[in-house]
This record gives C-alpha cells, structure tokens and sequence, in this order.
C-alpha cells in the first residue's frame, strides 16, 4: 500500500526554522514528482514546491522563494522542505504529495500524506 507519511512540524517562533520530511513507503516514489502544499483554517490547500523525479528542476510558490527549499534524498525515498525565516502567517497543516508529472496543481496530485502541523508564533 502506497503511503506519503509527513513528519517534522511543531511550534517555531517567528524567524526561526523547521525542516519537514515525507517519507515514502509501498512504492518507488523516486520515480514520482513530489510537491509540498498547506492548508490554514479556513482557507484553500496552496502550493509551497515541488521537486522533479530527477532532483534537477524545481517549482516554488513566488511568496516563498528564498525561504522554502525542497530536496529529495533517493536513499532513503524520502522528500524534504527545509523552511526558513519562518512567518506567523506560515501556520498551517503541511501536506506531501505525488504526481507522475511536476505541476503546482492540487488536482493533479495521485497520492497525500496525512499532514503534519506547523504553528509559527509571533
């Protein structure tokens, strides 16, 4: 069974840093594009980054470049999104995903992970 599972979220105080991991287990999600997205209470799941199968283009939402970074690690069939300078407005739940193209689409993404929450404090 294909499962994305998310780790890594917490309570940061602003400025500060966190890096989330999706580990990917039941399949080789190293074939698959992986894109990060959030979602805040009461509003639309959003784009962060994606990442290529390959590890050699990336996508970021125009908001966060510069402090969002997405990185893949083969070994470990495992994704990351290393978040810095974090905001308060960066609260929300973080979702890995996986598509079998690279897209900013929430539509075009086959497989989710849970989520993990990540909470920023002014």
């Amino acid at each position: 069974q294909e499962q994305l599972v998310e780790s890594g979220g917490g309570l940061v105080q602003a400025g500060g840093s966190l890096r989330l991991s999706c580990a990917a287990s039941g399949r080789t999600f190293n074939v698959y594009d992986m894109g990060w997205f959030r979602q805040a209470p009461g509003k639309e799941r959003e784009f962060v980054a994606a990442i290529r199968w390959s590890g050699d283009t990336t996508y970021y939402a125009d908001s966060l470049k510069g402090r969002f970074t997405i990185s893949r690690e083969y070994a470990k069939n495992t994704v990351y999104l290393q978040m810095n300078s974090l905001k308060p407005e960066d609260t929300a739940v973080y979702y890995c995903a996986a598509s079998t193209f690279l897209t900013k689409l929430v539509k075009d993404y086959t497989y989710w992970g849970q989520g993990t929450q990540v909470t920023v404090s002014s």
